[in-house]
């Protein structure tokens, strides 16, 4: 790992043992972008790179000559109006109406480690060794901006982390309309292009298609991350796949409006975007005052996605998430929500709880309706105190009767939410987002709290802290419940009002932020609506996520695998439900449900009063399993075999550090009569080691790694769709789990 600048070139070279990164200081001083790609020779002059040919109806920098043309050269941080007709990368409105900039390269500086950014979650390092820092200084001589890219060079994997800060060092105000965190000028176009969309209860699909000129690109102006699109994008050469072959992946650690775009020009080459979306972004820039973008993470492989997915993996699970939980096994839960919804009492939530402690459960969660008066979705948002009517003792009455259990408790909150018919909107109606004269658009009968405000995010903290100071909570799912409508503060002048997107994301980190210092044995998990908000940002507060409100297995298999891309098993809650399923009402059988959770943070969401002595049997045996292997599940390096997308059939599988252990799961949707034989052929094994293969308590055999991922796994019917003596019959939704030792 090393950053080299070669001051006879004005080239600087980002490289370690599998990638480089290379740019140039051009002629006018911009900067620009030379190579990014699997690792060159150090040392050399690859200035070369840079090419400047005359061109028809081209516009050119300098007077006179007909050679540097912004809009036929590839940029670090492309600027529009100047020569470049490209989409940009920041747009400046300035006191004369221009909004043009010219960003000259002015200094640099190369250091160890990792700076933090301040108020905005981003990968960190735990020493300097694992990363240098290259930051370049650049300034538009006439407004006096000044502009740092930071680029952080990771020692292992072919990871860069970028970001943007902006100082307005001159005497004008300014307004600053678009401020994108990566910029990256590629010199071809043949590319596929897979985005991660859905809506509600579908989150995470992947979607291809080949780029094609022109823009391409996806976001949301919903305030939050959103069900839609997620903040990730991958470019991936038509022959590679999961297995081989070319890939970059583009992650956004942010949790608001964001864009991701890929701009293919009539010559070829394609500009990628990933920043906050500038849609109703306008930062005012008073002089001496700053803004830093949100961090964005590209990675480069050359052996497929699956490598691409374990380095973001990796990434997101040791040096995104944070704290005590960060690599720790998560505790089994059940949420009483598909069970009970708001119909409970205390006496009946302890029955539930004496069933699932009985069945080895660890962690007991009391969804909605605990606080407040609140006995439906119309009333209590923000009044964060218990309804002594369900609750007698408070929440620390029932967490002790839980710990009595053998269990701890957690609690659903939805902090930045406010109903109408609640003590707190009767208090401070100014608290809500809303535009005066306007209609007050409602989602779920509730509206939106103004965290761009300190004094509201002060008011809920306090109440969430006395909650948790008080009641022995160990475990906090934190849900948002609709997306943000008549986005305007009444705390900011008319000037200001394009921050207020930006600054209530900042109000929602800031309080996570208090949260996980005054309480940092608690277990977070964010939640909005299930997947409206599942991205890097909320990882850095809470090391998992609800991945979707569908619990149904079925979908499940394609909203995990999707999700899979980029984060972690170890951040995916995922929870075995009733069935019919409260979501589609699919009937699947209980195996099924507890092998696609076991793949996630499991955990159980039904009425275990309801099962059959049978049943409870069987999810005491998925609990003991889960326990056991859960270390695997969690934090093993995951491979995706088969998808839910492209058959009747879908895998997985997961293997330790040492290769001595793996899990493997296979799934089919649909029963087939008379099936062929069929194989699965494994991955990441040790060609030579000798494995022990079960499938639940059946011993399969003997089998060398080279075998299982050469020849395969034999995964064809017992009686080929006939129900013979003494073997299970195959069925639709099957699911079989593997384990090898």
């Amino acid at each position: 790992m090393n950053i080299l600048y070669d001051e006879s070139s004005r080239t600087f070279h980002l490289y370690n043992d599998e990638i480089s990164y290379i740019m140039i200081i051009l002629p006018n001083g911009q900067m620009g972008q030379l190579y990014f790609g699997k690792k060159l020779h150090p040392g050399r002059d690859y200035s070369h790179l840079l090419e400047m040919i005359p061109r028809s109806m081209a516009s050119y920098v300098f007077e006179g000559e007909r050679t540097l043309s912004l809009e036929h050269v590839r940029q670090e941080y492309g600027v529009y109006g100047s020569s470049d007709y490209r989409f940009p990368a920041v747009e400046i409105l300035q006191k004369n109406g221009s909004r043009i900039s010219d960003f000259q390269y002015q200094s640099h500086r190369i250091q160890a480690g990792k700076p933090a950014l301040p108020g905005l979650p981003a990968t960190y390092t735990e020493s300097d060794s694992e990363a240098m820092t290259l930051i370049l200084t650049l300034l538009d001589p006439v407004t006096g901006v000044q502009l740092e890219l930071l680029y952080t060079l990771f020692a292992q994997g072919g990871i860069i982390a970028r970001s943007a800060s902006f100082s307005n060092r001159g005497n004008e105000p300014l307004h600053l309309l678009k401020a994108m965190s990566l910029c990256l000028d590629l010199p071809d176009c043949s590319y596929d292009w897979i985005q991660f969309s859905g809506a509600w209860s579908r989150e995470r699909h992947p979607r291809m298609h080949r780029l094609e000129e022109g823009i391409q690109s996806v976001g949301s102006m919903r305030g939050h991350s959103s069900h839609e699109h997620n903040p990730f994008l991958i470019l991936k050469r038509p022959s590679a796949d999961e297995f081989q072959g070319e890939a970059m992946g583009f992650s956004l650690i942010y949790s608001g409006n964001f864009l991701a775009q890929a701009e293919v020009d009539t010559h070829g080459t394609t500009r990628v975007l990933l920043g906050i979306h500038p849609e109703w972004f306008d930062w005012k820039l008073e002089p001496g005052e700053s803004f830093q973008t949100p961090e964005a993470v590209m990675v480069y492989t050359s052996q497929g996605l699956n490598r691409l997915s374990q380095t973001f993996h990796r990434l997101y699970r040791t040096r995104l998430a944070r704290g005590f939980w960060r690599d720790r096994e998560r505790p089994v839960l059940i949420n009483n929500w598909e069970a009970t919804y708001f119909d409970f009492t205390e006496e009946k939530l302890l029955t539930l709880a004496k069933t699932a402690a009985s069945a080895g459960i660890e962690l007991f969660v009391l969804d909605d309706g605990w606080f407040g008066k609140r006995l439906s979705d119309r009333a209590g948002l923000g009044d964060w105190r218990a309804n002594r009517d369900r609750l007698p003792n408070g929440i620390s009455g029932l967490a002790e009767k839980i710990e009595a259990l053998g269990m701890k408790l957690g609690l659903w909150f939805e902090p930045e939410m406010v109903n109408k018919d609640s003590s707190l909107y009767r208090e401070h109606p100014d608290w809500i987002l809303s535009v005066p004269g306007r209609n007050q658009s409602h989602g779920r009968y509730q509206h939106v709290l103004d965290f761009s405000r300190k004094e509201v995010v002060d008011a809920i903290f306090q109440m969430m802290s006395d909650i948790l100071k008080d009641g022995k909570v160990s475990y906090v799912k934190w849900d948002m419940n609709r997306s943000i409508t008549e986005c305007w503060s009444a705390a900011l002048p008319a000037d200001r009002q394009g921050e207020v997107f930006h600054r209530y994301i900042l109000g929602v980190y800031s309080l996570y932020e208090r949260l996980n210092q005054a309480f940092p044995h608690v277990l977070f998990e964010s939640c909005a609506s299930g997947g409206g908000r599942f991205d890097p940002g909320l990882l850095y507060y809470a090391p998992q996520g609800w991945v979707s409100d569908d619990t149904d297995a079925i979908e499940r298999l394609k909203i995990q695998y999707g999700t899979s891309y980029c984060y972690p098993v170890s951040c995916m809650g995922a929870h075995v439900s009733a069935i019919p399923n409260h979501q589609v009402g699919r009937n699947t059988p209980l195996n099924t449900r507890a092998n696609v959770a076991c793949f996630g943070t499991s955990g159980y969401e039904l009425d275990l009063n309801r099962l059959s002595p049978e049943e409870l049997e069987e999810i005491r045996a998925q609990v003991d399993f889960m326990k056991k292997w859960r270390k695997l599940l969690q934090f093993g390096t995951f491979y995706r075999l088969s998808s839910p997308f492209e058959g009747n059939t879908a895998s997985w599988m997961t293997v330790n550090d040492s290769r001595t252990q793996a899990i493997v799961g296979w799934y089919r949707i649909l029963n087939t009569p008379n099936p062929p034989y069929t194989r699965l052929r494994l991955t990441g094994l040790d060609p030579n080691r000798l494995y022990r293969v079960r499938e639940d308590d059946r011993f399969l055999g003997e089998f060398y790694g080279d075998e299982l991922m050469n020849a395969g796994l034999i995964t064809s019917d017992s009686g080929s769709g006939e129900a013979l003596e003494g073997r299970k019959a195959s069925c639709d939704f099957e699911s079989r789990i593997y384990v090898l030792e």
